[in-house]
Order: structure tokens, then sequence, then C-alpha cells
């Protein structure tokens, strides 16, 4: 994660499992919508997703405190999907989810991904400029992890090739 560059203060590290009460801390204090999947989020859950194959993820600190979180998991040989980017409210603005977003690029070209995807949920749409900005474009495929509770969410993908 050498190339990607953290605003004066901040610090990024990739997650371990001791982080995953401030890694859900960080998801819960976004503020998303509580008809959102996110609601129902455990640290269990975030267990399973960080530290399966090939997942992983990255934490921003201010000192030792978690303010910024994103994951990321395999799908399939050319697909990095993307997922649980959040930063604390007092830390937005700053660039810290773009960062992330980087690190996670970064990683998905290091390991041979020909692209990153995401999904933003219904609930939630208001992100999409911000990921447009990125380079991500919509896409008509469908999710494999939706939630069955969930409405079927916005697919987004950007090709790093």
């Amino acid at each position: 994660m050498s190339a990607v560059t953290l605003p004066t203060g901040y610090t990024p590290r990739p997650v371990t499992p001791a982080d995953l009460s401030a890694f859900h801390a960080v998801m819960m204090a976004a503020g998303m919508d509580p008809r959102s999947s996110w609601s129902r989020v455990t640290p269990a859950d975030l267990a399973a997703s960080l530290f399966g194959p090939g997942a992983g993820g990255f934490v921003a600190l201010a000192g030792e405190e978690v303010v910024g979180v994103v994951g990321y998991r395999p799908d399939g040989p050319r697909t990095l999907t993307l997922n649980k980017l959040a930063t604390v409210p007092t830390a937005r603005g700053l660039g810290l989810g773009a960062a992330l977003v980087a690190a996670v690029e970064a990683h998905a070209r290091a390991q041979g991904y020909g692209r990153v995807l995401l999904a933003v949920s219904r609930y939630n749409l208001d992100v999409l400029p911000f990921y447009a900005h990125l380079g991500y474009v919509r896409s008509d495929e469908p999710y494999a992890h939706a939630h069955p509770a969930s409405p079927p969410p916005a697919v987004l993908v950007k090709d790093l090739t």
C-alpha cells in the first residue's frame, strides 16, 4: 500500500483480527440507512468477510483510533470486490475514502486483478457521484453477494487495465 497517501496525520495499514471491533464501530458510525443490510452486519460477519481466502482490507488511523475502513474479496480470477468502505463522520471530506479505495485498487493490480467491482445499497445511492469521480461506472451485472432481504444494489465497476 506504499503508493497510497492519506492526509497528514492519518496512517493506513492492513486490517488485522484485533481491528474487528473498531472496524465494526466505524461501519455503524457511518450512518447507513437502517434498512440497509449494513445495519445487520456483526463482528462475526466481518471476520468471515475480511479473513476468508484472498480477502482482506485496510484501516485508516488517526493516532491509534480507527477512523476509516474498507474490505475486499476475490470474485473470480479477474475481479476483486471492494466492500464496507466507511469513515467516521468527523473524518469525512479529508480524502480518506478515496485513499482507502486507492489502496484496494493498488492491491488488486498487485495481485493481477483486471477490475474492481462494488455494490451500493439502494438506500445509499447518494454516494454514486463519489465513486464516479474515482472512475467507477454502473454495470447491469448482478451482484453475487446481495443480501436476499434487501433490494438489488447498484453495481459499479472500474477497469484497471
